[in-house]
């Protein structure tokens, strides 16, 4: 019986959300892979004042190009295990982002 694929997608409602791990204070900002349901990013902002959280909102705009009001922290704030909520119209970038 063949595993079925991780997976750190999931749909609420109209949204998309996107289950993360983060590593803060890394020497760069990066996808990594997906890893027991979670993707798995570095971030080089460092954890504090909610500093990584803004950069993790702005390097996924960044990736995703789109405006940064429209990825919202909904979980994790101050947890590594975050979850991220982004409009359906970004599925496709998303998809293609982790299966890279």
């Amino acid at each position: 019986m063949r595993k079925p694929p991780e997976t750190c997608l999931s749909v609420d409602g109209k949204d998309i959300r996107l289950r993360i791990k983060v590593t803060p204070a890394s020497s760069k900002s990066e996808v990594m892979d997906v890893r027991e349901g979670l993707l798995r990013v570095k971030i080089a902002a460092a954890p504090e004042d909610g500093k990584a959280n803004g950069a993790l909102i702005a390097f996924f705009a960044k990736i995703l190009e789109c405006p940064k009001n429209q990825i919202q922290l909904v979980s994790g704030e101050k947890s590594r295990v975050k979850t991220l909520s982004l409009p359906p119209q970004l599925a496709e970038k998303i998809t293609q982002l982790i299966s890279e």
